[in-house]
């Protein structure tokens, strides 16, 4: 019998529709916060605003720094038929060869519907813009020869969408071009498929009255990839492995951290795959080097995996079943923090993207 921490049916939990956020709040601080307590379980409700009363004092906040993408690209066969195309290799990490004005890389995409594609297959994405199917798997990323003139940054601007998540289920529009990216955001780091949504909640007055309360901030880049929304197939979930993304932690992250850790100061993380980040990182290299780290990690979290350096989390309500879900049990323990989604679910707090934040400390 699999232990019940390490079982797939033991992180499904009962969600109506009407739960799961369509639209963004009206406002960034108009969302609600629910205060996770690690020692007993006990949970607490209010606005996110109010964080500032529920962080440890003199804590390191750290944030992942990436933008995403508009990497949503309709596509047709060149013999007909229409699919959907979702670019996964992050733009700043293709390395192209160039002959005779013509750019072409091998990269991760998703195909939908898959079945319609067939390797060989050239797909048409815009104007100096298309993809030959090379291997189609039948779970997870293709393999694709993307092909194209000028500048593919551009060419993504001018032909992609914003890639918003399957239960969001309405077409992107131009408010998610700003809203689905966090106020911190960096314009050289854009990479990413899909928001790192805690983030999403912050304003520039509420990270300029986190700074003057005397918490810190640092930040990495990790370009959220297949890896954060690939579904578990495995009954027993220590069977499934995370595919891995890329990270960047600066040196100044990296002594940020570790004056934390030396002066008894806690360090939260801005959502889940900041987590991933620096725990990844620690794990691969026995801490955090003084000189950062820039390279793949995989790390999947779930309970009975050690924390190494996040001691709290910033993070939003997560589907049944996922890593991500996996990931907060193992911070919070997973009976708590099912009995607190619960209580959500009863409170009419808003579930997944565009919804609302749980703070676990």
């Amino acid at each position: 019998m699999i232990p019940a921490d390490f079982c797939l049916s033991s992180y499904a939990y009962p969600l109506p529709g009407e739960c799961i956020a369509q639209v963004p709040a009206a406002v960034r601080s108009a969302s609600r916060l629910m205060v996770l307590n690690r020692a007993d379980g006990a949970t607490l409700t209010g606005n996110f605003p109010d964080i500032l009363s529920h962080l440890p004092a003199g804590c390191l906040l750290v944030a992942n720094n990436s933008r995403v993408v508009p990497a949503r690209i309709p596509a047709r066969r060149a013999g007909g038929g229409a699919l959907e195309f979702l670019l996964l290799t992050p733009p700043p990490l293709i390395q192209a060869d160039e002959e005779q004005g013509e750019k072409q890389a091998r990269v991760e995409a998703l195909l939908r519907p898959a079945r319609k594609a067939r390797p060989g297959d050239r797909l048409l994405l815009g104007e100096n813009l298309c993809a030959i199917l090379e291997e189609r798997r039948e779970f997870g990323p293709c393999r694709v020869l993307l092909r194209w003139r000028g500048d593919l940054a551009l060419l993504l601007e001018r032909y992609g969408q914003i890639p918003l998540p399957p239960y969001i289920r309405r077409p992107a529009g131009k408010e998610d071009a700003e809203r689905y990216q966090s106020v911190y955001a960096r314009a050289d780091k854009a990479g990413s498929v899909a928001a790192p949504t805690a983030g999403l909640h912050f304003t520039p007055d509420l990270c300029r009255r986190l700074a003057e309360s005397g918490r810190n901030w640092a930040e990495i880049t990790l370009y959220v990839g297949y890896g954060t929304f690939s579904p578990i197939r495995c009954p027993d979930i220590r069977r499934h492995v995370l595919p891995e993304e890329y990270v960047d932690i600066p040196p100044a992250t990296a002594l940020a951290v570790a004056d934390a850790r030396a002066g008894g100061r806690a360090v939260v993380a801005v959502g889940t795959t900041t987590v991933r980040a620096l725990e990844g990182v620690w794990r691969a290299r026995a801490g955090l080097p003084a000189e950062g780290f820039r390279g793949p990690v995989g790390l999947f979290i779930y309970p009975g995996r050690p924390f190494n350096v996040v001691d709290g989390l910033i993070t939003n309500f997560h589907l049944p079943q996922s890593s991500l879900l996996m990931l907060a049990a193992a911070l919070a323990g997973r009976e708590a923090l099912l009995a607190a989604y619960a209580r959500a679910v009863r409170e009419g707090f808003r579930f997944f993207s565009y919804g609302d934040a749980m703070l676990i400390r």
